[in-house]
This record gives C-alpha cells, sequence and structure tokens, in this order.
C-alpha cells in the first residue's frame, strides 16, 4: 500500500482474466492481464484479499495519465466469485 501526496491509500495490482465468449457463433477463449488501482476505503479491504483467488470487479477503465495511451482498471468494489 502506498499513499497520494494528499494521503489517499492506494494499492496496485495486476489481475488476470480467463473465459470462454461466443463471437460469430464460435467459442473463443479469451484470456488478458491488466494493471489495476484500488483507491481510498476500498483500499484496505482489497490489500488483504487473498492471492490468486476468483473474485468480480466492479469499476471503470481510464488512462494512466493524461499523455499514455495504456489503460488501467479503477476498482471500486469487489467480492469472491460465485
Amino acid at each position: 500500500m502506498r499513499y497520494t501526496p494528499a494521503g489517499v491509500p492506494i494499492v496496485s495490482a495486476t489481475l488476470t482474466h480467463s473465459s470462454q465468449q461466443v463471437e460469430a457463433g464460435v467459442g473463443r477463449l479469451t484470456e488478458f492481464e491488466i494493471t489495476a488501482f484500488a483507491a481510498g476505503e476500498i483500499s484496505g479491504r482489497f490489500s488483504r484479499a487473498e492471492l490468486g483467488a476468483a473474485h468480480q470487479f466492479t469499476g471503470f477503465l481510464a488512462k494512466k495519465s493524461r499523455s499514455s495511451k495504456a489503460l488501467v482498471f479503477h476498482i471500486i468494489d469487489f467480492s469472491a466469485a460465485a
């Protein structure tokens, strides 16, 4: 966990996704990794989450910085996957 100059706690992680999707009637394996951040109150709970466990995340995508084209996922909430 780190803190912004304003004192907001932030936890960063790499999320891994794998699922089977249907595209044009054909099954397709979808796998990717994405950098993610949890800021504020959620960061404490996220920092205690079990590594490698399956979770469902709610959040949004945004550019890493104003001049970057890279995306990061901002975690707003999460729960154990069913």
